[in-house]
């Protein structure tokens, strides 16, 4: 019998981008002893063919690529091919790996992420949403888009709770990162996610927060996934990774200073969306010259 791995690392990109390339090599140089777990890109049928120099750098970080291909339909709706990725690696991972990371591609991996290792009985490992946003202010009644999303999900509303956001700090009811995403596969949970996905982004009840605002648009895909953890999991198999985990170096001179990292170096994991921000924030050595070899060698 074939044994399954601790945990594998995937995430959905076209390759040809540079954050792409700088998360894989961080993953092989500073997770410590899950560097060497595997990594699976999953790129879509329809992008372009990644090049051969691009190819073989990802082949030279046994990275493996996995292409997929969804129903023309979805595609146009804002992140509707991201929560179909993420489905299709959760089935790809099933009875494969024990914990499976799903990560943004501008995700750096700068110290040994043994949360992502969940205790028995967790099935999601989570980070909040850094921003307010649309998120929903705890102590303020429901307002009509989060209830009908807590309608469409089937939430029991003894099921929500307070949930800090990652940089302002605001009491939300639950909003999860849906760019940062630690889970056990035999839950089901990103199936779920994407099942309840395209039976709501074209609900014409949702019209009219569409109109009102491009934001229900955009992270509408957040707010089903919101749902959906509520619905498909109990309280007790949530795990709330530290602020080390997930945190927005991009979003770093916005935060207040006293909710700021005393030391970056200390951080598991940090997003940065573009190289740009890399050269903004106070990264210290070793880390800076990896990343200054790095952007030279891509």
């Amino acid at each position: 019998m074939i044994p399954m791995d601790k945990i594998v690392f995937a995430f959905v990109s076209t390759g040809l981008d540079i954050e792409t390339q700088i998360h894989v090599a961080s993953i092989r140089q500073f997770a410590g002893p899950l560097s060497e777990s595997p990594i699976w890109m999953f790129t879509p049928k329809s992008e372009k063919k990644i090049p051969k120099n691009l190819k073989e750098r990802f082949l030279s970080l046994d990275v493996q690529i996995i292409p997929f291909s969804m129903d023309p339909k979805h595609r146009n709706f804002p992140f509707a091919t991201y929560v179909f990725a993420t489905a299709t690696a959760e089935s790809f991972a099933k009875r494969k790996t024990d914990i499976l990371a799903w990560l943004l591609p501008d995700t750096l991996i700068m110290n040994t992420p043994t949360h992502f290792l969940l205790p028995k009985g967790k099935s999601l490992g989570f980070r909040p949403v850094h921003h307010t946003l649309i998120g929903s202010i705890y102590n303020e009644p429901i307002d009509p888009f989060w209830d009908l999303i807590y309608r469409k999900c089937d939430v029991p509303v003894d099921k929500i709770f307070p949930l800090k956001t990652h940089v302002d700090h605001n009491i939300l009811r639950p909003y999860f990162n849906a760019g940062f995403l630690v889970v056990r596969p035999e839950r089901g949970l990103l199936q779920s996610w994407w099942n309840f996905f395209q039976e709501s982004y074209n609900d014409p009840d949702f019209d009219r927060f569409y109109q009102k605002d491009e934001r229900y648009t955009i992270f509408m895909h957040q707010a089903i996934l919101a749902g959906v953890i509520l619905s498909t999991l109990e309280k007790a198999e949530l795990q709330e990774l530290p602020f080390s985990y997930n945190y927005p170096l991009h979003l770093y001179h916005e935060s207040p200073k006293e909710y700021r990292p005393q030391n970056l170096d200390n951080l598991i994991t940090a997003r940065y969306e573009e190289v740009g921000w890399l050269n903004k924030v106070p990264l210290h050595e070793p880390l800076k010259s990896w990343l200054t070899n790095q952007l030279k060698s891509v």
